[in-house]
């Protein structure tokens, strides 16, 4: 069984089991938390939500929260004599998918 799961802005296919790396939530490490907007649940009988699919939802653990690897924004314009250079780290939340309430 599978679902389609919507959180910080992205929609994101999960099954039971699956670690994933999702937009900084606000919970500690060892927490459970619950994502309710839930798209789709596939398997055997498939429900499609309109948007969302009634009294279905996601639980999952925190595993950890982190900070990507550090990308370089960089803005040049030619002859103008104008740079700026700016790093970047893009915060997340690591997840395990425990079960998926359909």
């Amino acid at each position: 069984m599978y679902a389609i799961i919507e959180t910080g802005g992205k929609q994101l296919k999960v099954e039971e089991g699956q670690s994933i790396f999702v937009e900084k939530l606000a919970a500690e490490a060892g927490e459970t938390v619950t994502f309710d907007k839930v798209l789709f649940v596939g398997g055997d009988d498939a429900k499609v939500g309109t948007p969302t699919v009634e009294g279905a939802s996601v639980t999952a653990k925190v595993v950890e929260q982190g900070r990507a690897k550090k990308i370089i924004v960089f803005k040049f314009k030619k002859r103008k004599n104008y740079r700026r250079k700016q790093g970047h780290r893009q915060p997340f939340t690591k997840v395990t998918i425990e079960k998926i309430n359909a």
